[in-house]
């Protein structure tokens, strides 16, 4: 077996990762899996950040549209992640490693809220550290947090999991010609336009020189093996 390539790396989960296919909701069983895999890809000796988005329970931008101020819709969705990362917290710890969640929201009455020194201290005690609430700012995606997390907690790289392995010029399961890369730069990724993340959280990657390591999360296993170099993935960076 082979040594993690990375000693401090940030997981970014879609919200939607919790809700199997379903898209909405929590599956229990499919949070047994990423809280199984995380744990596994801790006790490698690798310090894990995860940033969970919210979507499976809330969409800040979609509610906007229908009249609520973007500012609200969007602290709507943070909440929707804290509970995201609330649950996986329970389950990591169920599967045998420690977790803390620390939220951008301050609300000590359910979590510890997050500051750089504290996420560094848990970090280093070996816990799963899960990065709630995005930035606590409107505006901003998750993904944008993940890649700013990353950079202020001194990560080697951000491990984007999505329902596909790795990035594509299209949407692979629309368009059947669509070029997969196995490795592409930040500029290249911002100037193709492509989706997998938000351009402001290619933009940050590219100013902190941060790889983003673009993965499918489909499969039991899939952190520990892009950790240890070993899986199917596009290293954007």
């Amino acid at each position: 077996m082979s040594d993690p390539v990375y000693r401090r790396a940030i997981v970014k989960l879609s919200g939607e990762a919790l809700s199997a296919t379903s898209g909405f909701g929590i599956d229990q069983a499919t949070v047994e899996r990423l809280a199984t895999d995380l744990a596994a890809a801790a006790k490698l000796g690798v310090e894990l950040g995860v940033v969970v988005g919210g979507g499976n329970i809330f969409r800040g931008v979609e509610v906007s549209e229908r009249g609520v101020p973007r500012p609200v819709g969007d602290t709507m969705g943070m909440l929707a992640t804290v509970m995201n990362c609330l649950v996986l917290e329970a389950a990591i710890e169920r599967a045998g490693r420690e977790a803390r969640t620390l939220s951008a929201l301050a609300m000590p009455s359910v979590c510890e809220t997050y500051n750089r020194k504290r996420a560094m201290k848990n970090l280093g005690k070996g816990r799963v550290v899960l990065l709630a609430a995005g930035t606590g700012n409107p505006f901003f995606t998750t993904d944008t947090t993940a890649v700013l997390r990353a950079a202020e907690l001194e990560a080697q790289a951000v491990l984007k999991a999505t329902n596909v392995d790795g990035v594509y010029s299209a949407d692979p399961k629309k368009d059947p010609k669509a070029k997969r890369y196995d490795k592409i730069s930040h500029q290249e990724a911002l100037e193709k336009d492509l989706k997998v993340m938000d351009g402001a959280a290619f933009a940050l990657a590219r100013e902190n020189r941060m790889p983003i390591i673009v993965f499918s999360i489909a499969q039991k296993g899939a952190i520990e093996a892009v950790l240890r170099g070993k899986g199917h993935a596009t290293v954007v960076g």
